[in-house]
């Protein structure tokens, strides 16, 4: 059966999340995402996000999940793509770098995107093998932080 790529639609909310939770189930995340989070998140008052489904039949077998990203290095807004899967039987048939290319036609006709960000667990040998033959590259000059929940509301106490 043929695959087919389109963007996810408010309806596909519980299709999303599931294929979102499979993938933290394979990295080892805790998925805390409900199918309600993503409707708020992605079709609320301000969308915080896009995603693009790869679809066999009906069945998603592949999401890319994506946010805009601007940076003043590169003058230019970019796309980070914060998960990417492909269902185990669609592994190395080129779904990924079919799901990230119309990922990226999306964003440069959304948000006028130039670039792709992404992270990649060091647990996962083989995404950062796939990432490596696309040609991504890593950014050895930063380190990643991460502000979390609890930290927020203390930080949002100094003011």
């Amino acid at each position: 059966m043929d695959v087919t790529l389109r963007l996810a639609e408010q309806a596909d909310a519980e299709a999303l999340n599931e294929a979102l939770r499979q993938l933290s189930t394979d990295l080892g995340d805790v998925h805390r995402a409900t199918p309600d989070d993503l409707r708020r998140l992605g079709w609320g008052p301000h969308p915080t996000f896009r995603a693009m489904l790869a679809l066999e039949g009906d069945m998603v077998v592949g999401v890319s999940f994506y946010s805009p990203y601007v940076s003043t290095v590169f003058g230019a807004s970019g796309i980070y793509v914060s998960d990417l899967w492909s269902a185990e039987k669609m592994r190395g048939q080129g779904l990924g770098p079919r799901l990230l290319a119309a990922t990226l036609k999306d964003g440069e006709a959304t948000w006028g995107a130039r670039f792709l960000k992404l992270d990649v667990y060091h647990t996962s040998p083989d995404a950062r093998r796939f990432y490596d033959r696309l040609g991504f590259r890593p950014a050895d000059h930063a380190t990643k932080m991460i502000l979390d929940e609890a930290a927020c509301t203390a930080l949002k106490g100094t003011i």
